[in-house]
């Protein structure tokens, strides 16, 4: 099953789930992912340099944006028993597998897995962590990072992992020039992690 959009609200493939292992920060997460929701199957290669190049948080308040099947929130739910994850993803199927993933390993109390229009809008984090969907195309990513991003709290960041290929570098100039500074933390397998943080 391709990948193809899995960023649309109710993907037209039949929902067949696909189990998943993964073994993250010195944890190991079996989890389900599915059909017609992004990396069906397996922990796609952004997502794995992202896990290997970073340290996980240590708690507050995270956003998993773009969540997919779960495996970054859950990952520092698992890692970081202080933290509390919000999940977010357009597309229905892929937050229902995360809120099922979530029950599963035992973090359903401190992971919630929503739409976007479900968050409060009052709602702030300390960190955001996200494999972004490049191939909404730049205008849309564009637009989902200014909608998010302003909601990280004083001193807050936000982890990327983007390809090199799919326009990383302009990436992080293009963040820099909406405020929020960035460097890169990392390069390997044909990705950057990039950290943004607002200017104070």
């Amino acid at each position: 099953m391709s990948d193809d959009h899995y960023f649309t609200a109710d993907p037209a493939a039949p929902f067949q789930r696909a189990a998943v292992s993964a073994d993250v920060w010195g944890h190991r997460l079996e989890l389900s992912s599915g059909s017609g929701v992004f990396a069906q199957g397996r922990v796609d290669i952004g997502t794995s340099v992202l896990f290997r190049e970073t340290e996980p948080p240590t708690g507050g308040r995270i956003l998993d944006l773009g969540c997919g099947y779960g495996v970054i929130g859950l990952a520092i739910c698992a890692a970081a028993p202080d933290a509390r994850v919000t999940a977010v993803d357009v597309n229905r199927r892929a937050v229902l597998l995360a809120g099922e993933n979530a029950a599963s390993i035992g973090v359903a109390d401190r992971y919630r897995a929503l739409t976007p229009e479900e968050v409060p809008a009052d709602a702030t984090f300390d960190e955001i962590w996200s494999n972004p969907p490049i191939r909404i195309g730049k205008a849309a990513l564009h637009e989902l990072l200014l909608t998010w991003l302003p909601r990280l709290a004083p001193g807050g960041r936000a982890v990327l992992v983007v390809g090199k290929n799919l326009g990383a570098d302009s990436l992080q100039r293009w963040l820099g020039e909406q405020g929020y500074p960035t460097e890169r933390l990392a390069s390997a397998k044909g990705f950057r992690v990039l950290e943004s943080r607002p200017t104070a």
